[in-house]
């Protein structure tokens, strides 16, 4: 082969490559998926639809959420998959989603998506309250092992209780929406406000993120972190000496939603990606971690969560957590900031 030749043939496959390189589309996904979670997620995505590549940006649902809100007039985000809808509601209501039934939506629980059609979201599954128990602490502490929320007020735990910070993490949020559920939100006696009141006494820190409390637990830092199921199960699946406890008042919880950004210069691409996350192959991931996907029956028993665990979730009103939102959260920080880590 003649030099030339050589030449022109490399040049081509050079010219091959940068085409294919152009052709191949590219979504910008916001998330607050566990970073475990969403690679696997990723990379089965990326085997069934090699010609979309996804850039991947993750923090906690409230960074997340005031990302989004700041980029409002210059959106960044194609999509977001994997944000709690007490903090996607927000979005909704200020007109920054793309509805999109996808092509699994009538196989999604109704409670898990959103009412209207098309909709402008839909869940991938379903995170609910747990309390990360160490045991082995709690015997050297004399600590008992509490039952209830209300438990928690007793001066036996002072100190011991770690819980997200609702202004940064969405477990943190839906957590004081479902105290202000059970109990209402009205500043008198018998209040969720009281009983946040008794509960900031005996915390010893809010993190800004939903697994630490569950990580400081498990590794006996404190005795009790106020946390979610997926991370409560993963660490005593590892060993960790914790209980996981469901408090008997029932249990807060959030449904991992998708949403297409509006005005998405990459509208195809963001339909195959829901298209394919809320298939029945995605919905058997999301499966492996969590006990409720948005499709039912398609989880497996996960050995830490009772077969219960659905009836134990409380009736959780969504445009209320968004709506008030704002109020909810300047409330909380003026009552209990003083205890949340540095940021």
């Amino acid at each position: 082969m003649s030099l030339w030749k050589s030449i022109v043939i490399t040049g081509l496959g050079l010219a091959f490559s940068v085409q294919a390189l152009a052709e191949k589309s590219q979504l910008t996904v916001y998330t607050a998926l566990e970073t475990d979670q969403i690679k696997a997620y990723q990379r089965a995505f990326n085997k069934a639809h090699p010609e979309i590549q996804l850039r991947i940006v993750r923090d906690s649902t409230g960074v997340i959420v005031s990302k989004l809100l700041a980029e409002k007039n210059n959106p960044k985000a194609d999509v977001v998959w994997g944000v709690a809808i007490t903090g996607l509601g927000v979005l909704k209501q200020q007109g920054m989603l793309e509805a999109y039934a996808p092509s699994n939506f009538s196989n999604i629980k109704a409670a898990y998506r959103d009412s209207e059609n098309p909709p402008y979201w839909w869940g991938l599954d379903v995170t609910g309250a747990v309390l990360c128990f160490n045991t082995a602490e709690a015997e050297k502490r004399k600590i008992p092992k509490p039952e209830s929320w209300q438990d928690l007020l007793k001066p036996v735990y002072q100190g011991q209780i770690v819980m997200p910070d609702p202004t940064s993490s969405g477990t943190g949020y839906f957590d004081v929406v479902s105290w202000l559920q059970i109990w209402g939100d009205e500043q008198g006696k018998g209040s969720g406000w009281q009983f946040m009141d008794g509960l900031h006494k005996n915390m010893a820190q809010y993190t800004h993120s939903g697994s630490k409390p569950c990580n400081m637990a498990a590794t006996g830092e404190y005795v009790i972190g106020i946390s979610f199921e997926y991370r409560g199960h993963t660490n005593k699946a590892k060993g960790a000496p914790i209980d996981l406890v469901f408090p008997k008042e029932g249990l807060g919880w959030d449904v991992e939603a998708f949403a297409i950004h509006k005005g998405t210069k990459n509208l195809a691409a963001a339909k195959t990606l829901a298209d394919w996350a809320s298939s029945t192959d995605a919905m058997k991931l999301y499966g492996k971690s969590f006990a409720i996907t948005g499709q039912p029956n398609v989880a497996p028993k996960l050995a830490n969560i009772p077969d219960d665990y659905e009836q134990r979730l409380i009736k959780m009103d969504f445009d209320y957590a968004a709506k008030q939102r704002d109020v909810i959260l300047k409330e909380w920080s003026s009552r209990y900031a003083n205890k949340s880590e540095p940021k």
